[in-house]
């Protein structure tokens, strides 16, 4: 069973309804004993960084999270603010992240860039393979992902990115070390190649 983890911020039924599409079984909850009993975790997330660690917290969802990710070793996926939040903070808020990547989340510095960008950054993007990824197994030619960010990772330790893309300049869009992984983009929002990435997890992982 793979637990979609509810902590008050993103479209839950998105991500639900793909694992439907593709015969996985799921529960969307918020109860760290179902947490606790998951063979895989989702972690979603849309909206302010702190906003997110302090819902993690005050459901008591952290420590669980803590328990099956470092301790137990189930394969996590982090999406979107959800893989901002395995960071170890934001410039976007005061709070300290999960710290399971060596990595910070930062705001775009689009003023150091020629072209006029705007913030968020926003619509598909081309994503590139950084490392060996079994989420990007058999995965369709061409991948392209849907993005709505303002902020983005910078990892301390680039053997952990996964994947890049580019926005002004080249960043960080996908982090993975052991069961740990995480994306920037919103593959329930990327039609078929979110799909095969969602279907890649769930097979591989």
């Amino acid at each position: 069973m793979v637990a979609i983890v509810d902590y008050g911020m993103g479209n839950l039924g998105s991500i639900k309804n793909m694992l439907r599409k593709i015969g996985a079984q799921s529960i969307i909850t918020s109860d760290p004993d179902e947490i606790l009993k998951a063979e895989k975790l989702i972690l979603p997330g849309v909206g302010s960084f702190d906003s997110g660690i302090k819902n993690l917290t005050a459901l008591g969802i952290r420590e669980a999270l803590n328990q099956r990710v470092l301790k137990d070793k189930i394969p996590i996926l982090g999406v979107c603010l959800g893989i901002q939040l395995m960071t170890k903070g934001s410039d976007e808020g005061a709070m300290e992240g999960l710290g399971w990547f060596d990595a910070k989340t930062i705001k775009f510095n689009i003023e150091a860039v020629e072209e006029k960008l705007l913030l968020p950054n926003i619509g598909w993007r081309d994503v590139q393979l950084n490392k060996p990824s079994k989420l990007y197994n058999d995965m369709h030619e061409d991948p392209r992902f849907y993005f709505v960010h303002s902020y983005h990772l910078l990892s301390n330790k680039l053997s952990d990115v996964s994947m890049s893309a580019h926005y002004g300049y080249d960043y960080a869009v996908g982090l993975e070390q052991d069961n740990i992984l995480g994306v920037q983009f919103h593959p329930e929002k990327s039609h078929k190649f979110g799909m095969k990435l969602y279907e890649n997890f769930i097979k591989y992982y």
